[in-house]
């Protein structure tokens, strides 16, 4: 297999995939998601959408990398040489994830110390946007688009998270990735656990979980429940940018694809789970002590995370600071595990195309996209971040996982074949509902979503924004991660990688 990395166990492989998987999206996006769309009705759509997407194109993934062992340009340069943009197209979405991700885990960091003694103080909204981000349209009148100056508040944590990131992507797969997983991914789970245990122990707690669980079943009827169900786990399973790919390209011979995929996909629906139960438990305590319903505290993203969240570990009843660094703690971890593997798939893009070593692939890849994340440390960052984000998610990882699909499933038709090779290693096998969620059910659903994305964005402007904002902070990094795919593609590869990797065990071509 031309020495390439392995994971040193099954389990450690599990754990670096859940730990992809398990990011700051399931602690603050699912909960507010599944409470917008039916609550405990939500569940039913929810699960339909893992069955029907989330675990096929998990499936489809890991066989992919595990067949052509290879990053994902690499993979698709195997399966066609036609298709190798896009992978590139994947890499440089990851490459967008990461330069921002690093700076929301970094203000995580801050709050990690901040919660200590709840330094936010009473107007938590004002602190993060006036005194923590100091955004240049509060602090100087500027508006989206003006850089500013860079916060120290922000640089600081921030080169913190680029230190651990790169120090782990240094020591290896085995060593570095694999070792960071089992450390982070079960106190992950211990801490949020006792955050949980708090949460539901608190008065008022029962009005957010009836809140979160109780069913509205009129809601399932609405198309749009449904696309938010698949676009919840498509987003949150780290499938359509490079991720799996490249991780299960490191699995041995023998690996168990398809239950592999059913855990991690599992796996991670249970800690969006437990996320939601403990974000209500807590949501329903600060509403019963505000005395205002549940619809006015509950919100998502950043709101939920950086001025709900302070506003509840402020009326907590005690041991407010141990709590606060659990929750902080918490999205930290979740984000570092997640960044890990985002960095991992243009660190291996750029070894199998350059053929370099992996610290050059690391200072290199790693190094530039440590740099560009200054931009989103400024005091105008915040707005570059939410543009970025928004638009390299709906027109970057959702449409490269329509491509992607169209291009396996309808075009090249190596759905057969894959799935004859997934069956060959694993436990039990997949049949026809397989090829027809892949061939049918997964392309209608994001076709439907792209469309009405697009729509949606031409005939408004994303939060407001001007037009001449979002054409280059929005619009531009989504196309232009498409424009790199094909430039990536267009250059040579510095040794015969293309052959395939049943050519390379065998010797033929050498």
């Amino acid at each position: 297999m031309n020495g390439r990395e392995q994971w040193g166990t099954r389990a450690g492989f599990i754990l670096a995939a859940i730990g992809s998987a398990v990011g700051l999206g399931n602690i603050w996006r699912f909960p507010y998601v599944a409470y917008e769309n039916g609550g405990g009705a939500f569940f039913l759509p929810y699960l339909f959408a893992l069955l029907t997407a989330g675990i096929p194109l998990l499936i489809m993934e890991f066989t992919l990398g595990h067949k052509y062992r290879g990053s994902s340009p690499l993979t698709y340069s195997r399966l066609s040489k036609k298709a190798e943009w896009i992978g590139w197209w994947q890499v440089a979405i990851s490459f967008v994830i990461a330069t921002y991700y690093a700076v929301i885990i970094a203000w995580a960091m801050s709050y990690t110390y901040f919660a200590v003694n709840q330094r936010w103080g009473d107007d938590t909204g004002g602190f993060l946007m006036g005194d923590y981000l100091q955004r240049v349209d509060i602090v100087s009148g500027g508006t989206p688009g003006d850089l500013g100056s860079i916060v120290p508040g922000v640089f600081i944590p921030l080169v913190l998270v680029w230190v651990i990131t790169l120090g782990v992507l240094f020591k290896g797969v085995k060593r570095g990735i694999e070792v960071a997983n089992r450390i982070f991914i079960p106190l992950l789970v211990i801490m949020f656990l006792l955050i949980v245990i708090r949460a539901v122990t608190l008065e008022g707690a029962m009005l957010g979980l009836d809140a979160f669980f109780k069913p509205n079943w009129s809601e399932i009827m609405t198309p749009g429940v449904w696309v938010a169900a698949y676009g919840q786990i498509f987003f949150s399973l780290s499938i359509g940018f490079a991720i799996m790919i490249t991780y299960s390209s490191y699995l041995s011979k023998k690996a168990d694809i398809n239950n592999n995929a059913f855990i991690t996909g599992f796996s991670n629906s249970s800690f969006e789970l437990l996320a939601g139960i403990g974000v209500f438990a807590a949501i329903g305590f600060m509403a019963n002590a505000s005395g205002v319903g549940v619809s006015e505290v509950a919100s998502a993203g950043i709101g939920l995370a950086f001025v709900v969240f302070p506003e509840i570990i402020n009326t907590f009843p005690g041991m407010n600071g141990f709590f606060g660094v659990l929750f902080f703690g918490s999205l930290v971890l979740a984000g570092l595990s997640s960044l890990i593997s985002i960095v991992e798939t243009f660190v291996s893009a750029f070894q199998d195309k350059f053929n370099v070593s992996r610290t050059k692939a690391v200072l290199i890849g790693g190094g530039l996209s440590a740099l560009i994340s200054l931009v989103y440390a400024t005091q105008g960052g915040l707005f570059f971040l939410d543009a970025a984000d928004y638009f390299i998610n709906q027109f970057g990882v959702a449409l490269a996982g329509l491509v992607s699909v169209l291009a396996v499933a309808w075009f090249m038709k190596k759905l057969p074949e894959l799935q004859s090779h997934a069956n060959g290693v694993s436990d039990f096998r997949t049949g026809l509902w397989w090829k027809v969620c892949l061939g049918v059910i997964t392309p209608v659903v994001l076709g439907y979503m792209f469309v009405q994305n697009t729509i949606e964005n031409l005939t408004s402007n994303y939060e407001g924004y001007p037009t001449s904002f979002l054409l280059y902070s929005g619009w531009g990094v989504a196309i232009g991660a498409i424009v790199i795919g094909f430039i990536f593609a267009a250059l040579k590869w510095q040794k015969n990688e293309q052959r395939s990797s049943e050519d390379q065990e065998t010797g033929v071509g050498q």
